[in-house]
């Protein structure tokens, strides 16, 4: 009798899945043109009254992406005091669409990384699954791995492409 030996197991590889570093909780967008004077012009006076009278319990406990969709002209005091009414409902509070504010959130998965685990290991970093992954992730993760690691794959560990091995 033949006995079948899986050689991925033994191969020690480790197979990280950056799907699973996905944000998943919800993002609401929240486009700072909406407090100003016909959407364009930032009058303080105004400004802070509708920032004052705006309801944000919307926002609770939600990831909110602060954005301005047009061209106005706004001083960075503006954004302060826009996040400031914003934090007693959420402290995930991130500049740019919604988009933008996924990518960040991915950047911060990577950056918050536990390297030690990693190191002087051969990583395959899988390369199909069902959540679409932006091509900075794989440039981030690479800068991240390359210096600890003992090799840097990309594929599945069946069918891998070779990107990194320490001399």
């Amino acid at each position: 009798m033949d006995i079948l030996i899986n050689k991925v197991a033994e191969s020690g590889l480790i197979t990280l899945k950056m799907e699973e570093w996905v944000n998943h909780e919800e993002i609401i967008e929240l486009d700072i043109k909406q407090f100003l004077f016909r959407e364009l012009i930032l009058k303080e006076k105004e400004f802070r009254q509708t920032l004052k009278e705006f309801d944000y319990t919307f926002l609770k406990d939600k990831v909110v992406a602060v954005y301005c969709s047009n061209d106005a002209i706004l001083p960075k005091w503006a954004f302060m005091l826009l996040v400031s009414s914003v934090l007693p409902y959420s402290n995930k509070i991130y500049f740019g669409n919604k988009a933008e504010v996924e990518q960040k959130l991915l950047l911060e998965k990577i950056n918050n990384l536990d390297l030690s685990k990693y190191e002087g290991q051969r990583i395959v970093i899988k390369g199909c699954g069902k959540e679409e992954i932006a091509d900075f992730a794989y440039l981030e993760i690479t800068k991240k791995l390359q210096p600890i690691v003992k090799s840097l794959m990309f594929g599945e560990a069946c069918s891998t492409v070779p990107i990194y091995k320490k001399k």
